[in-house]
């Protein structure tokens, strides 16, 4: 399957938007517009992959209740996209990038949160070395068993963490000890990104919740 670039989905957006709520429409121009910034980064994987997260997060993100955190809509927002993925396109992505980049990157302990809340801690014991055994064991399960949602959320779970490093100043610019993970980070992203976004331009009537900050 080729890649979809933004030049594609911006293309069936304009088709589209004047039948489109404004929040839907707003949401899905904003994504585009991040996802295309991103494919502009050829070298620069930090580059690449933040903007490739801003156009994820534009994707999804809405308003939502104090109790409800980031982590918890973007879970959501998968199983939402998931119901709608009839022709199963996310995880016929995911299976094919299964033996490459995304067991590597569930492979990788750095871009495990338990092993640098051990670190942190102090923590001599093993109990994060049998968690990350058992994600890789779930993360197996999950693609033989074709269940997409729990291994998008163990793929997201583990982004999340290269997420919060590069944005929090967690890391260096250009750094040569976090290459593989941004490898990795950045192939799966740049294949799932796109099919989120044809998804929602798909599904153009479905309720994805209001747009954060609208256009006023």
């Amino acid at each position: 399957m080729t890649q979809l670039s933004a030049l594609v989905l911006k293309a069936r957006h304009r088709e589209i938007r004047e039948g489109q709520e404004t929040d839907a429409s707003i949401r899905l121009h904003r994504a585009i517009s991040w996802l295309a910034r991103s494919e502009r980064e050829v070298d620069d994987l930090d580059a690449r992959f933040i903007f490739q997260w801003v156009a994820l997060n534009a994707a999804y993100a809405c308003e939502f209740g104090q109790q409800q955190g980031e982590r918890e809509r973007f879970h959501a927002f998968v199983a939402q996209l998931v119901r709608l993925d009839t022709s199963r396109t996310l995880h016929d992505a995911l299976f094919r990038q299964f033996s490459g980049p995304i067991r590597t990157l569930v492979d990788n302990k750095f871009v495990f949160e338990p092993f640098w809340v051990a670190r942190r801690t102090h923590d001599s014991t093993n109990r994060w070395e049998e968690g990350f055994s058992k994600g890789k064991k779930a993360a197996l399960g999950a693609i033989a068993g074709g269940d997409t949602t729990k291994l998008l959320s163990i793929v997201f779970d583990r982004l999340y963490i290269l997420r919060n490093q590069l944005v929090h100043g967690g890391a260096t610019w250009n750094s040569q000890v976090n290459r593989d993970q941004l490898r990795d980070g950045t192939m799966v992203l740049g294949t799932v990104v796109p099919l989120v976004i044809q998804l929602m331009l798909e599904h153009a009537a479905e309720d994805f919740g209001e747009v954060l900050y609208p256009v006023i």
